[in-house]
């Protein structure tokens, strides 16, 4: 049986930038040892939390999908959700990122928000 090993990413400061990749398991070389071949990760999110640092609300939008993009229909943490002042903003869930999938987001405020989380890292096989 299979065993993930738990993870965290972060933290990483939002910017305007809504195309920004935020998160990604792919590894550009997986020549491995002698005997067996290396497979590319994957990730299952479990936990992301936003936190808003400044006296303002800020908004942020997160996609899943192809490396720098912001396709219509690939939103899936909020689309201009808002995160009030000193605050913060928690999603729990399943969310599996295999090494073609890109987190990919940003903010309405430069670097007011900042972006943590955690899961698993599995190996593909």
């Amino acid at each position: 049986m299979a065993s993930n090993k738990v993870f965290n990413f972060g933290p990483v400061a939002l910017t305007t930038t809504l195309t920004t990749n935020v998160l990604n398991p792919n590894i550009t070389s997986v020549a491995g040892p002698v005997g067996f071949t290396m497979t590319q990760p994957y990730i299952v999110l479990r936990h992301i939390r936003i936190v808003n640092k400044t006296a303002s609300a800020a908004t942020f939008s997160l996609w899943k999908g192809a490396t720098g993009a912001n396709a219509a229909g690939t939103e899936v943490i909020g689309t201009g959700l808002s995160v009030a002042a000193n605050s913060a903003f928690d999603w729990y869930g399943v969310m599996r990122l295999d090494a073609a999938d890109f987190l990919v987001g940003g903010s309405n405020t430069a670097t007011a928000l900042t972006i943590v989380g955690e899961g698993e890292l599995g190996v593909s096989g």
